[in-house]
This record gives C-alpha cells, structure tokens and sequence, in this order.
C-alpha cells in the first residue's frame, strides 16, 4: 500500500478491467484447457531441445564444423530467446489485432519453421532461422496472449488456474523426450521435425478460442500520424510504476543461466555419468516436479498473505544454489535428486508470472506487461547456453558454465528487494 501512495498509477492508467471476471462456467475451463495445451507443446518441443543438441553435435562434430558446441546450442538458445524477445511484440499485437489472432498468427509461424527445418535438418545456419527465429517468434506469439487470456476468465482463482495452464510445458517435457529420441533413431531429424508440426497444429486451433470475455481496447484514432498510432499500441505507463521496474528489470539476470541446463544436460551426464543411466531421466524428473510446482505455488498465490514477489524471488535462490551444485555431483541419483528441486521452484517462478503481472498492471495491460519483461530478457536466454557452449569448448568441462548459470539468479533476485523498499520521500524545507 505504501508504494501506491508514493508512486500512484499514471492518470490513463486503469488496471481494474470494467466486469468482474466469472471464475468459472464451461467457456473458462475450456479457455484453460486450451491453454494447457499451447503452453505444453510450445514449451514441451524448446525445452526438450537437449535431445535434438545431442544428434546436432555430433554431426556438426564429425563433419568438422569447429565450435560444433556453441553453434549447435545457438539453435536451441535462438529459439527459447526469441520466443521472450517477441514478447514484447506480442504484447502489441494483441493490443492491435486482438489474443485472438495474435495466438493463431503464432502458430501459423510455428508450424511454418518447423516445415522449412525438416528440408534443411542438419544445416545449422538455416536452423538458426528456422527453428531458432521463426518457431522462436511463432511460440512468442502464441505464448504471451494464452496467459493474458486467463485474466480475462478468472480473479479469484487466478492464481490456481495460471498453474493449471503452465502445467501443461512440464506435461509434454516429459512426453517428449522419449518421443523425439524414438523419431530421431528411428526416422530421423527430419521426420521429427515433421511430426512436431502436427502438434503445433493444436496450439494453432487453440489460438481461435482465445476470445476475450470483455471488449479489448483497440488503436481507434482519426490522427494517423506514427508517433499517435505507436502510443495507442504500446503503452509505456506500466513502466512508471515503480513495483513493475524493480520486478522486470533484474529478470534479464535472473534468467541469463535459465536455458543452460536445458540444453547442455544431456551432453553432461553422457560425458560424467556411464552408459547404465538414463540420460534424459533428470530434464523429464525437471519437467515433472515443475508441474508439481507450478499446481502447488499457483494454489498457494491466491493467498492474499503471501507474497507472490517474496515467493519468486525463493524460487531463483534455490534454482541458483542448485545449479552451481550440480557439477560437483558424482552420485546420478543425486543429480536427479538435485533435478527435482529444480523442477519445483522453476515451477513456482513460471505459475507466479502471470499473477505478478495482473496484480501490479491489471488484466487489460497483462500481454504488454509479460511480454516486455519477457522481451528484455531475451537477449541473455540467447546468449547463455551459446556462451555455456563455448566455454566447455574450451575447458572440456562444465563447471565453470554451470556454476555461472547459478550465480546469475541468486544476483538478479536479490536486486529484486529494491520492490520491497519504501521510496525516499522528497526533502522538505
């Protein structure tokens, strides 16, 4: 209460939407379950990309393709960045176009790159577009509105029902796997890529029932000029609330090492661990405990006496402390002991996004208010397990990536007190 008085909202700012959000009845629950599957299956195919990194390399390595590390994790990297820095025009899409259109033009990108891969499987600097850009954009796009949608359905339960959704990537991360790794073995890349496209035909479908329960605020102005147009698409005001700024900002350090181990996980147990062990067991027990996470802390945030930042901020602390562990680990049920710890604060920090977003911004600004936190964080996911990537190039070994990649949250959430913080009132003569 204190921070609104100080530093009250900008005069067109309204974060209260006009009707009262039912909180339940079949059109809502069917609005989550859509959701469920858009944020699965996006999520499901770019976190499992560990699968596809491992066979990449070892291509790009055979052929001689020098730093065949990095340039394989690009492609992965690419695809997880840009799916946060399109955020940002995802947010502005859907103040332009509508949720809507916005999610079934994301999946139409989608499943465009996935198609264009599937001709050019092993060639890294088409996949950096393909695979990496354009699903990258394409999920973005299809992402950030399947979120916003939410506020639209639900209030008191929001909480609850943005866990429900987000539960749906740590679903398919564990589905997909075991099922990308039967494709590749059996058909190949490039029939994986093709039977990928058949599931982002979904989030496509999902996309047409992202219908808003209250009218969205469209751009209506007789004043074409460029400068009038952009402020009608892009509001800027949610930046002049000082909670928004001390949450978002310190995001892009907090999620510098997100993707590391995602991506390089795989490659790590091969190189640490024998062949007895299952290689893709500790990102699937990551995915799991992360559904677990996300269902639980998404309960326990519709609780008016927690706080969901305090919570967050918990989540990057132990996420942190966990991964700069993992290197030092010798015992593989340790590792996915380790994994499972992981997996449930990732699913604190995913299920309490949205919330976050509603309750400092409101629902009509939600998409803009994601997607430019996301978007600002994009370049540091890109950069993360493609610098991961290189420095194991060159010291055969992932102590040093992983212990950088805990570092980062612990950082980045501790400059988030500054929320916390009453600002200093000015001086009186």
């Amino acid at each position: 209460m204190a921070d609104k008085k100080v530093t009250p909202a900008p005069k067109n700012f309204d974060p209260e939407p006009e009707k009262t959000p039912p909180d339940g009845g079949i059109r809502a629950w069917v609005i989550v379950v859509a959701s469920f599957l858009v944020n699965g299956i996006l999520f499901g195919v770019i976190n499992s990309y560990s699968v596809i990194y491992t066979v990449f390399e070892k291509y790009l390595r055979d052929h001689g393709v020098p730093n065949s590390e990095s340039k394989a994790a690009l492609v992965g990297s690419l695809s997880m960045g840009f799916t946060f820095f399109m955020s940002i025009a995802s947010g502005i899409l859907s103040r332009l176009l509508g949720l809507r259109k916005t999610a079934v033009l994301g999946g139409v990108i989608a499943c465009t790159g996935l198609i264009i891969s599937s001709f050019n499987e092993y060639n890294y600097i088409v996949l950096s577009f393909t695979y990496g850009l354009m699903y990258g954009s394409g999920s973005s796009l299809a992402y950030t509105p399947s979120l916003a949608i939410l506020g639209h359905y639900f209030k008191k339960y929001l909480g609850l029902v943005n866990g429900i959704a987000t539960v749906g990537s740590s679903v398919f991360t564990v589905i997909m796997p075991p099922l990308m790794e039967y494709m590749i073995t059996h058909h190949g890349l490039r029939w994986l890529f093709r039977v990928l496209v058949l599931f982002n035909v979904v989030t496509l479908l999902c996309g047409f029932l992202f219908k808003p329960l209250f009218g969205e605020e469209k751009p209506t102005t007789t004043d074409r000029s460029c400068k009038t147009l952009l402020s009608t698409m892009v509001n800027v005001d949610m930046w002049k609330i000082r909670k928004y700024r001390f949450w978002a900002l310190p995001m892009p350090i907090c999620l510098f090492g997100y993707f590391v181990s995602f991506v390089h996980i795989k490659r790590f147990i091969e190189i640490n661990f024998d062949d007895s062990v299952s290689k893709n067991l500790p990102l699937q027990c990551i995915a799991f405990m992360s559904g677990v996470g996300r269902l639980l802390f998404g309960f326990l945030s519709d609780s008016p006496r927690l706080n969901k930042i305090y919570l967050q901020q918990i989540s990057f602390y132990v996420i942190g402390c966990s991964t700069i562990f993992m290197p030092f680990i010798k015992k593989f049920w340790l590792l996915v002991a380790t994994a499972l710890l992981i997996g449930l604060f990732d699913g604190c920090f995913i299920s309490l996004m949205g919330p976050i977003a509603i309750e400092i911004c409101g629902p009509a600004y939600a998409a803009q208010a994601i997607g430019f936190m996301l978007g600002i964080c994009a370049p540091m996911l890109s950069v993360g397990p493609t610098l991961a990537g290189y420095v194991f190039s060159i010291t055969k070994s992932y102590t040093i990536p992983f212990i950088c990649a805990g570092i980062c949250p612990i950082v980045g959430s501790t400059l988030m007190f500054c929320i916390h913080t009453k600002p200093t009132p000015p001086r009186t003569s």
